[in-house]
């Protein structure tokens, strides 16, 4: 075999069954997407970082997502069918762009190219910070009990020791909200993840879990856009009274959801004034107001974009202007 035919096999074979199997085979594979030899030529910018009081750690101000899109794809073709190699690649490509917060949930289904993408991509464990989240919605389809047996899993599908985060995905579905958080409290423990917490939880199951808790909730991931300040009522201000850091998906939403809106108008002024994309600067407002913006994309120049924004700064009164014209519609996406 010539070696123009070895390296067109290696970039067309398929991927053996397992995951292991996987991970070892994926990175000759992925050397020959242009969309990573892409990447070599982009530069990182410098990502800050969010502080979590309780364990003195810190998060990157900005996470890549591996849900909604491609959680449908892989619904379409069945959560036990094959290996979205996109996703495989997008993850890597991610990392390679300078994302190092990776998000990722049970209700996914994608624990296995995320881990896949983690392994190609070739960064040192310790300078990643990897998100899962128990969803007790999905039990009838995962049969976990909960969380500790659904993150034992879930480290195994992904290849991993540990999470650095790990969450109560919402709180639904959940036979005790008390008893669940025990199971959370003895992950921590056991070191399975560095820090725990929840996601959608409004304030009074907040107070629930701070009425039994020996280790406090760290994080809250809600939904947060300039069409949805207050996911619940007085969520924000609760979280940050109480230490708790607060993620915030669907960052995009006005422009990638909801639009046309009152907010049309004022992204372009607000553009042209920044010499940035509209993308950029709802990014940066949701950052500015103290949330941790989650985003996700296909491509690679537009997570380069959106790992610009720590690049400017708002006026005061722009974040302003966006808060209040925001305020003139309601869309929640989930």
């Amino acid at each position: 075999m010539s070696r123009r035919q070895i390296d067109r096999h290696k970039c067309t074979s398929s991927l053996f069954a397992t995951p292991m199997a996987m991970l070892r085979t994926v990175s000759s594979r992925l050397k020959c997407s242009p969309i990573v030899r892409t990447l070599s030529t982009m530069v990182t910018p410098q990502v800050p970082e969010f502080k979590l009081k309780y364990t003195n750690q810190t998060i990157p101000a900005i996470g890549f997502g591996s849900g909604t899109a491609w959680r449908i794809k892989k619904s379409s073709v069945g959560t036990d069918g094959p290996v979205m190699d996109d996703l495989v690649d997008q993850v890597k490509q991610a990392i390679q762009s300078g994302y190092t917060h990776i998000d990722t949930a049970e209700a996914y289904f994608t624990h296995t190219e995320v881990g896949l993408g983690i392994r190609a991509a070739g960064v040192p464990r310790e300078k990643l910070f990897v998100v899962d989240k128990w969803s007790p919605a999905v039990k009838a389809k995962t049969g976990s009990s909960g969380p500790y047996e659904s993150l034992t899993t879930a480290l195994k599908d992904m290849d991993l020791d540990y999470v650095d985060l790990y969450l109560i995905h919402h709180p639904f579905n959940i036979d005790n909200l008390e008893e669940s958080w025990k199971e959370m409290e003895k992950l921590y423990e056991q070191g399975l993840t560095k820090n725990i917490g929840v996601s959608n939880f409004n304030v009074e199951l907040l107070e629930r879990i701070k009425k039994v808790a020996t280790i406090p909730v760290m994080i809250n991931q809600i939904e947060f856009h300039a069409y949805l300040q207050e996911q619940t009522p007085g969520i924000i201000e609760y979280c940050k009274e109480n230490d708790i850091v607060i993620e915030g998906f669907c960052p995009l939403a006005p422009i990638t959801r909801a639009a046309p809106g009152p907010i049309d108008d004022l992204l372009l002024q607000l553009a042209e004034k920044y010499g940035k994309s509209q993308t950029q600067i709802l990014l940066r407002w949701v950052y500015q107001n103290g949330v941790l913006p989650l985003t996700t994309s296909s491509k690679a120049e537009r997570l380069v974009e959106a790992l610009n924004i720590f690049t400017f700064e708002l006026d005061p009164e722009d974040v302003n202007k966006i808060s209040e014209v925001g305020k003139g519609k309601t869309y929640k996406a989930f």
